[in-house]
Protein backbone atom coordinates (compact mmCIF):
# COMPACT_ATOMS: atom_id res chain seq x y z
CA UNK A 1 0.00 0.00 0.00
CA UNK A 2 2.73 2.47 -1.23
CA UNK A 3 0.55 4.98 -3.01
CA UNK A 4 -2.37 6.29 -1.54
CA UNK A 5 -5.31 8.70 -2.80
CA UNK A 6 -6.75 9.66 0.30
CA UNK A 7 -6.83 13.30 1.62
CA UNK A 8 -6.68 12.57 5.31
CA UNK A 9 -3.05 13.10 5.92
CA UNK A 10 -3.93 17.32 4.35
CA UNK A 11 -4.58 19.67 6.30
CA UNK A 12 -7.92 21.54 6.93
CA UNK A 13 -8.46 25.00 5.07
CA UNK A 14 -7.47 26.57 8.49
CA UNK A 15 -4.10 24.93 8.89
CA UNK A 16 -5.08 22.63 11.31
CA UNK A 17 -4.08 18.93 11.42
CA UNK A 18 -6.79 16.51 10.88
CA UNK A 19 -7.26 13.90 13.60
CA UNK A 20 -6.09 9.80 12.51
CA UNK A 21 -9.55 7.98 12.59
CA UNK A 22 -8.29 5.31 10.92
CA UNK A 23 -5.58 3.40 8.71
CA UNK A 24 -5.47 3.14 5.13
CA UNK A 25 -8.09 1.10 2.83
CA UNK A 26 -7.88 -0.77 -0.04
CA UNK A 27 -9.99 1.46 -1.88
CA UNK A 28 -7.87 4.65 -1.41
CA UNK A 29 -5.21 2.60 -3.18
CA UNK A 30 -3.09 4.29 -5.71
CA UNK A 31 -1.01 2.70 -8.86
CA UNK A 32 2.36 4.25 -10.18
CA UNK A 33 2.37 5.95 -13.71
CA UNK A 34 2.24 3.90 -16.80
CA UNK A 35 4.73 6.50 -18.93
CA UNK A 36 3.48 4.95 -22.16
CA UNK A 37 6.70 4.50 -24.16
CA UNK A 38 7.17 5.26 -27.90
CA UNK A 39 7.79 1.63 -29.28
CA UNK A 40 6.65 -2.03 -30.58
CA UNK A 41 3.14 -2.02 -28.60
CA UNK A 42 3.09 -3.73 -25.36
CA UNK A 43 -0.01 -3.53 -23.10
CA UNK A 44 -0.73 -4.91 -19.87
CA UNK A 45 -3.88 -5.89 -18.25
CA UNK A 46 -4.22 -4.78 -14.70
CA UNK A 47 -7.32 -6.14 -12.52
CA UNK A 48 -9.11 -2.72 -11.19
CA UNK A 49 -12.13 -2.37 -8.51
CA UNK A 50 -15.03 -4.55 -8.91
CA UNK A 51 -13.18 -6.90 -11.06
CA UNK A 52 -12.93 -4.66 -14.02
CA UNK A 53 -10.01 -4.46 -16.58
CA UNK A 54 -7.56 -1.66 -17.52
CA UNK A 55 -5.45 -1.51 -20.24
CA UNK A 56 -1.87 -0.30 -19.52
CA UNK A 57 0.04 0.99 -22.34
CA UNK A 58 3.52 0.37 -22.03
CA UNK A 59 4.68 1.00 -25.05
CA UNK A 60 2.49 2.12 -28.36
CA UNK A 61 3.53 3.25 -31.83
CA UNK A 62 0.52 2.90 -33.92
CA UNK A 63 -3.43 5.15 -33.16
CA UNK A 64 -6.38 5.73 -34.89
CA UNK A 65 -6.62 9.71 -35.95
CA UNK A 66 -9.44 11.54 -37.33
CA UNK A 67 -9.28 14.13 -40.05
CA UNK A 68 -12.44 16.07 -39.07
CA UNK A 69 -12.57 18.41 -41.71
CA UNK A 70 -13.38 15.19 -43.78
CA UNK A 71 -14.87 12.77 -41.39
CA UNK A 72 -12.56 10.42 -42.00
CA UNK A 73 -9.97 8.10 -39.19
CA UNK A 74 -7.14 5.89 -40.08
CA UNK A 75 -4.72 4.15 -38.69
CA UNK A 76 -1.49 6.05 -38.80
CA UNK A 77 2.05 5.22 -37.24
CA UNK A 78 3.62 7.62 -34.35
CA UNK A 79 6.92 9.44 -35.59
CA UNK A 80 7.35 11.34 -32.06
CA UNK A 81 6.35 13.70 -29.29
CA UNK A 82 7.01 17.32 -30.49
CA UNK A 83 5.10 19.11 -27.75
CA UNK A 84 3.95 19.05 -23.96
CA UNK A 85 2.47 21.50 -21.98
CA UNK A 86 3.12 20.21 -18.86
CA UNK A 87 6.56 19.03 -18.66
CA UNK A 88 9.31 19.19 -21.74
CA UNK A 89 11.09 15.74 -20.07
CA UNK A 90 7.65 13.77 -21.53
CA UNK A 91 9.00 14.88 -24.82
CA UNK A 92 12.85 14.48 -24.86
CA UNK A 93 12.16 11.04 -23.52
CA UNK A 94 9.17 10.50 -26.35
CA UNK A 95 6.21 9.69 -23.57
CA UNK A 96 2.42 9.45 -24.64
CA UNK A 97 -0.09 10.89 -22.46
CA UNK A 98 -3.29 12.73 -23.12
CA UNK A 99 -3.32 16.33 -25.03
CA UNK A 100 0.47 15.97 -25.98
CA UNK A 101 1.20 16.67 -29.93
CA UNK A 102 2.66 13.96 -31.85
CA UNK A 103 3.74 13.89 -34.97
CA UNK A 104 2.35 11.34 -37.37
CA UNK A 105 2.84 9.93 -40.53
CA UNK A 106 0.32 11.15 -43.66
CA UNK A 107 0.29 8.70 -45.77
CA UNK A 108 -2.99 6.85 -45.60
CA UNK A 109 -4.69 10.05 -44.94
CA UNK A 110 -2.99 11.12 -48.83
CA UNK A 111 -3.62 7.54 -50.02
CA UNK A 112 -7.35 8.23 -48.59
CA UNK A 113 -7.47 12.08 -50.30
CA UNK A 114 -6.16 11.27 -53.49
CA UNK A 115 -8.21 8.35 -54.37
CA UNK A 116 -11.58 10.59 -52.86
CA UNK A 117 -10.87 13.63 -54.96
CA UNK A 118 -8.39 12.29 -57.94
CA UNK A 119 -6.13 15.44 -57.42
CA UNK A 120 -3.07 15.48 -56.03
CA UNK A 121 -2.46 16.35 -51.98
CA UNK A 122 0.18 19.00 -52.89
CA UNK A 123 1.14 21.12 -55.84
CA UNK A 124 4.11 20.07 -56.17
CA UNK A 125 3.40 16.97 -58.10
CA UNK A 126 4.49 16.37 -61.81
CA UNK A 127 1.18 16.12 -63.65
CA UNK A 128 0.62 13.28 -66.22
CA UNK A 129 1.49 13.69 -69.33
CA UNK A 130 -2.19 13.95 -71.32
CA UNK A 131 -2.65 11.64 -74.13
CA UNK A 132 -2.92 12.79 -77.59
CA UNK A 133 -5.89 14.07 -79.51
CA UNK A 134 -6.40 10.87 -81.77
CA UNK A 135 -6.17 8.88 -78.55
CA UNK A 136 -8.71 9.83 -76.58
CA UNK A 137 -11.23 6.99 -76.69
CA UNK A 138 -15.08 7.81 -75.70
CA UNK A 139 -15.74 6.69 -72.13
CA UNK A 140 -18.12 3.96 -70.63
CA UNK A 141 -21.47 5.70 -69.27
CA UNK A 142 -19.85 4.46 -66.04
CA UNK A 143 -16.75 6.35 -66.25
CA UNK A 144 -18.52 9.69 -67.18
CA UNK A 145 -20.40 9.13 -63.96
CA UNK A 146 -17.68 8.64 -61.93
CA UNK A 147 -15.73 11.96 -63.90
CA UNK A 148 -18.83 13.92 -62.71
CA UNK A 149 -18.73 12.78 -58.71
CA UNK A 150 -15.02 13.42 -58.77
CA UNK A 151 -15.95 16.70 -60.61
CA UNK A 152 -18.76 17.27 -57.81
CA UNK A 153 -15.71 16.54 -54.94
CA UNK A 154 -13.27 18.32 -56.15
CA UNK A 155 -14.97 22.06 -55.47
CA UNK A 156 -14.56 21.06 -51.80
CA UNK A 157 -11.15 19.25 -52.21
CA UNK A 158 -9.18 22.73 -50.83
CA UNK A 159 -6.69 22.23 -48.20
CA UNK A 160 -5.57 24.86 -45.54
CA UNK A 161 -1.78 25.72 -46.45
CA UNK A 162 -0.26 24.72 -43.26
CA UNK A 163 -1.50 21.49 -43.79
CA UNK A 164 -0.60 21.05 -46.93
CA UNK A 165 2.77 22.26 -45.93
CA UNK A 166 2.85 19.26 -43.73
CA UNK A 167 1.55 17.09 -46.17
CA UNK A 168 4.62 17.90 -48.46
CA UNK A 169 7.00 16.73 -45.99
CA UNK A 170 4.90 13.60 -45.21
CA UNK A 171 4.62 14.56 -41.12
CA UNK A 172 1.17 15.62 -39.54
CA UNK A 173 0.69 16.81 -36.31
CA UNK A 174 -1.86 15.14 -34.30
CA UNK A 175 -3.29 15.65 -30.83
CA UNK A 176 -3.57 12.45 -28.53
CA UNK A 177 -6.94 12.22 -26.95
CA UNK A 178 -6.99 8.91 -25.25
CA UNK A 179 -5.44 7.90 -21.94
CA UNK A 180 -2.58 5.55 -23.11
CA UNK A 181 -2.37 4.47 -19.89
CA UNK A 182 -5.86 3.70 -18.94
CA UNK A 183 -7.28 2.51 -22.21
CA UNK A 184 -3.66 0.96 -24.02
CA UNK A 185 -4.79 3.21 -26.88
CA UNK A 186 -2.67 6.45 -28.10
CA UNK A 187 -6.13 7.70 -30.51
CA UNK A 188 -6.60 11.61 -31.73
CA UNK A 189 -7.21 13.90 -33.91
CA UNK A 190 -5.26 16.00 -36.59
CA UNK A 191 -4.93 19.40 -35.40
CA UNK A 192 -6.24 22.07 -38.01
CA UNK A 193 -7.18 25.58 -38.27
CA UNK A 194 -6.69 27.81 -34.97
CA UNK A 195 -5.82 25.00 -32.66
CA UNK A 196 -2.91 24.28 -35.48
CA UNK A 197 -1.56 27.96 -35.44
CA UNK A 198 -1.76 28.29 -31.48
CA UNK A 199 0.59 25.01 -31.49
CA UNK A 200 3.03 25.92 -33.55
CA UNK A 201 3.39 28.92 -31.95
CA UNK A 202 4.06 26.80 -28.85
CA UNK A 203 6.47 24.53 -30.47
CA UNK A 204 8.70 27.37 -32.19
CA UNK A 205 8.78 29.11 -28.69
CA UNK A 206 10.18 25.78 -27.28
CA UNK A 207 12.70 25.81 -29.68
CA UNK A 208 13.84 29.36 -29.38
CA UNK A 209 13.99 28.65 -25.49
CA UNK A 210 15.89 25.59 -25.82
CA UNK A 211 18.51 27.05 -28.28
Amino acid sequence: MGISRSSRHKRSASGAQRPHYRKKRRFELARPPAMTKLGAKRVHKVRTRGGNLKLRGLRLDHGNFAWTSEHIMRKARIIGVVYNASNNELVRTNTLVKSCVVQIDAHPFRQWYEAHYAVPVTKKVSKAAAPAEGEQKEKKPAEKARAKLYEQRQKDAAIEPLLETQFGAGRLYALISSRPGQSGRADGYILEGKELEFYLRRIRSGKKHQA
